[in-house]
């Protein structure tokens, strides 16, 4: 017992030392939590000339012209990222975009098919990749046909 709980305080140390050199070299990441169909202003650092959203489906990002500021919308349940980058391709930012903010999940299994929920107050579709392939072609086709509705990408 004394052995493993070694390791795991040296493993932290190697873990601290990496992520003190990391964080040397790039900004740290950041949470920022959106409700779905609603937008929050963010502060984007200066010299950003590039914004990458990491999976477009959960949260789009819009830059606002000579302000500093962002306004990220959430489009569908789940998490994704957002990149930073100055117009020579260097990061200055990075932060994780969690769309659905405080929500319980639910799985429902059914024999090999499996199917993802976020509750609260009650349980609303939402897409994982662990989901069964039907049901997470559905979903996507649902979000496709939501983000067309509110006159979105």
């Amino acid at each position: 017992m004394r052995l493993n709980a070694f390791r795991s305080i040296g493993g932290a140390l190697v873990l601290a030392g990496l992520v003190a050199q990391s964080s040397a070299v790039a900004a740290t990441v950041d949470l920022v939590v959106v409700s779905v169909d609603k937008a929050r202003v963010a502060r984007i650092p200066d010299k950003t000339q590039t914004l990458v959203i990491g999976q477009p489906g959960i949260a789009d990002v819009t830059m606002l012209k000579n302000s500093g500021m962002g306004v990220i919308t959430g489009k569908s349940f789940g998490e994704t990222n957002l990149i930073a980058l100055d117009g020579q391709g260097n990061l200055l930012g990075e932060w994780t975009i969690r769309v659905g903010g405080d929500r319980a999940d639910l799985l429902v299994q059914n024999g090999v098919n499996r199917e993802s929920y976020i509750c609260a107050p009650h349980c609303l579709p939402t897409i994982d990749l662990a989901d069964a392939k039907a049901v997470a072609a559905d979903r996507a086709a649902a979000v496709a046909a939501h983000t067309n509705f509110s006159g979105g990408k």
